[in-house]
């Protein structure tokens, strides 16, 4: 195969992981399957294209120049090749101002009057959002419980939130809520605990190998509670729980 994806120097794992915005190269290059010496691709042509989208055109390089009429309107004017680098047999492609709409499947094709040869690989598109938000939304007097609520921002794809005792273990908790706010994802999740109860409790947002936790102690849950409650009656009967009693003597 004369055909080598490039994704890093050490890794020849085919595939790309960028964020929204971002400008990303998609590495490909002509090298001699005997010597993986450099083949120059100035006289070949050069086909990038979405074998996901039926094979339609990202980008076409032939007879020396760009022919993009084919080209998916979608990625006009963002996409380009590294015209000195052809010489070394580079014909990689950079997508400019990545958007959702480019994850999936690329392949970059070579073609000589004599041989043909590609490499297929997936763009992943990423955006991590921000650390999750612990907040104590209400005391119920009835049922002496917290209600708390945990938020995190701006992720694609959505990402997985649970809460967590101090072992680590999951609580039972309300289903996560989400909204999408410029393509991106906001989610929130409610856990109710009883005064008698508080400890240490964790909200943990992941995405694949992306991991954050923020925890909240029982010390700082009573603390923000009656800092923001205005009841006297109800701030009487936190102060009177177990550990926040505890906590103030």
């Amino acid at each position: 195969n004369l055909i080598n994806l490039i994704t890093t120097e050490t890794d020849p794992d085919p595939s790309v992981v960028a964020a929204p915005g971002s400008d990303v190269i998609l590495r490909c290059s002509v090298q001699h399957w005997n010597d993986d010496t450099s083949l120059s691709a100035v006289d070949m042509n050069i086909t990038w294209t979405r074998p996901d989208l039926g094979g339609a055109i990202v980008h076409f390089y032939a007879n020396h120049t760009d022919i993009n009429k084919r080209q998916i309107p979608h990625f006009r004017r963002r996409t380009a090749l590294f015209k000195e680098e052809l010489q070394r047999g580079i014909v990689s492609l950079r997508l400019s101002n990545l958007n959702f709409l480019d994850e999936g499947e690329y392949k970059c094709s070579v073609e000589s009057k004599s041989w043909y040869s590609d490499f297929s690989f997936h763009l992943t598109v990423e955006a991590i959002g921000t650390p999750p938000l612990i907040t104590v939304e209400k005391y119920d007097s009835n049922s002496e419980e917290f209600s708390l609520l945990c938020e995190s921002k701006g992720w694609f794809p959505q990402p997985d939130l649970h809460w967590l005792d101090s072992e680590g273990k999951s609580l039972t908790a309300e289903d996560t809520e989400s909204q999408r706010e410029a393509e991106l994802f906001n989610v929130k999740r409610r856990i109710t605990v009883h005064k008698n109860e508080i400890d240490t409790v964790f909200c943990k947002v992941t995405l694949k190998d992306y991991i954050m936790k923020e925890k909240i102690k029982a010390g700082t849950l009573c603390k923000m509670y009656i800092k923001s409650e205005s009841s006297e009656s109800a701030v009487k009967m936190v102060r009177s729980a177990p550990l926040c009693e505890r906590l103030q003597s």
